[in-house]
């Protein structure tokens, strides 16, 4: 069942409104504890499709927590304005195709998409509702109702902050989503992992010595085009914010911190400013993590919190990983929706892709594809290896064009009848997820990649292939007839 496009949200709130108007959001006006209660409530309803949850009135805090707020496709169709996300993927399609107009009717065919372009750059405003409260003393994380997930967690974690740095040698703006556990009323961990953008730019004013401190701000709530753009896998060239305007169809507002120039969305329901001490570390974890593991706990950076800014009635936003699925399963399909068609710019072969929630997004990847010349299958492993994020993916299984990747039980069967392990699987070393606990090594490791396609004669293939078992379409649609006569069809 689709959704009416709804968008653009204006913050979190309205977000809500939406929800509940859809019948996608269950407030629990009694007191639960963000202590693992909410963490099992939250996991009850993915697993049972339930809606959204708000918890009114969290132990220990006046702050209420929202939580699988993207948790099915029908909640990230109506985030992101859509009857369906393929609408996403074909809009992102008609940029990468656009062709310097010919003449003036192309030219004026241009326009439109021109002045969508225009509107998705981020507008800095001198204010808004992130600065109702400033609090620049006596403040404490202990105000909000930050979750301790799961029994093993080594402590209570922020886990839907959007964290935002800038690049020290452009001043560029980058919005990242890493977990934050909170260490005192002051302080937190900064889980960026090595590959992210947010630890590039920690590294390179490290090595300049220029400065001891890195300014660094957390802002948790906003738009869900805002939240979502935050998690979404794009080159370092493209801010996460003209993204967001792109998705929703209207400017993201940013406003200034009270203690740095980092600006953050102005529609943020809270905003930690802060700092990291360059070269400060401090042990993070274990937390329970979306591969349905606890990650080893780790050296981080540790965040300072200088400042904390909020809305005068904050929705503390919040999400919670752990064995699959889980609400970071639906974020990672629209994902793989959203971007297949930036895949297929560089990769025209292929037909479609599919990450399955058992995969939990690094470890496997179907792929199907156009198979045009002997090889080709590994030409297209390669290629994804060396494709951004989806460098860390642990097993690839590559197809051909007939079978639907979407339909895992399907290319299961294809792929296992179609292989000869020793010709068809091949090995190879490269990065590893930095939360993958099984590779040799933290951050490297080794990776597969499965030809499950067609063997071809040119491949040294010289045996017949066979057919794949079919009824004959005439006896299908009639037997169709004969089987409502007999009734089977209402069993």
């Amino acid at each position: 069942m689709g959704v009416q496009k709804t968008m653009p949200f204006d913050d979190l709130r309205d977000y809500i409104r939406a929800l509940e108007k859809q019948g996608e959001l269950k407030r629990v006006p009694f007191e639960v504890d963000p202590h693992l209660e909410i963490t099992e409530f939250a996991d009850r309803a993915v697993k049972s499709g339930a809606p959204a949850l708000l918890f009114e009135k969290p132990k220990g805090s006046p702050v209420p927590v929202l939580i699988n707020a993207f948790a099915s496709m029908r909640r990230m169709e109506l985030a992101l304005g859509v009857e369906n996300i393929e609408q996403v993927a074909e809009r992102i399609s008609g940029f990468l195709q656009l062709q310097k107009p010919e003449g003036l009717i192309d030219k004026l065919k241009l326009l439109p998409k021109l002045s969508e372009l225009a509107s998705a750059f981020p507008k800095s405003v001198k204010s808004g509702p992130c600065k109702e409260v400033i609090r620049r003393r006596d403040f404490t994380l202990d105000y909000f109702p930050v979750l301790h997930c799961w029994p093993g967690d080594a402590g209570r974690f922020i886990t839907l902050p959007m964290v935002f740095s800038n690049n020290p040698e452009t001043g560029k703006r980058n919005c990242g989503m890493y977990r934050m556990q909170i260490f005192d009323a002051h302080t937190t961990g900064m889980h960026w992992q090595r590959h992210k953008q947010g630890a590039e730019h920690y590294r390179r004013l490290h090595a300049q010595g220029k400065q001891t401190t890195m300014p660094v701000a957390v802002a948790i709530g906003a738009d869900p085009a805002t939240i979502f753009s935050s998690i979404l896998p794009l080159p370092p060239e493209i801010d996460e914010m003209m993204f967001a305007g792109f998705l929703r169809g209207k400017a993201v507002e940013m406003v200034k911190c009270e203690t740095s120039d980092i600006e953050v969305p102005a529609n943020a329901e809270i905003v930690l400013e802060g700092h990291l001490n360059l070269g400060e570390l401090r042990r993070e974890g274990p937390f329970g993590d979306h591969t349905g593991f606890y990650s080893l706990d780790d050296e981080y950076p540790v965040f300072h919190v200088n400042c904390i800014t909020h809305r005068k009635r904050p929705v503390y936003a919040a999400t919670i990983v752990g064995p699959p699925p889980m609400e970071d399963f639906y974020m990672g399909k629209a994902i793989e929706r959203i971007f297949l068609p930036l895949m297929r710019m560089q990769l025209p072969e292929v037909r479609d892709i599919c990450m399955p929630a058992e995969g939990v997004f690094h470890n496997l990847i179907l792929v199907s594809m156009r198979k045009s010349y002997p090889g080709h299958a590994r030409k297209v492993m390669h290629a994804i290896w060396g494709l951004g994020q989806a460098m860390f993916s642990k097993c690839i299984v590559v197809v051909d064009e007939d079978v639907d990747v979407q339909n895992v039980h399907e290319t299961a069967w294809k792929a296992l009848n179609n292989i000869d392990p020793q010709r068809d699987i091949e090995f190879c070393l490269g990065p590893i997820d930095s939360l993958d606990h099984a590779s040799r090594l933290p951050n490297y490791g080794s990776k597969m990649g499965v030809d499950a396609t067609t063997k071809w004669p040119s491949e040294g293939f010289t045996r017949r292939w066979p057919s794949t078992i079919k009824m004959s379409p005439e006896v299908t649609r009639h037997v169709d007839e004969l089987w409502r006569r007999a009734g089977l069809d209402r069993r």
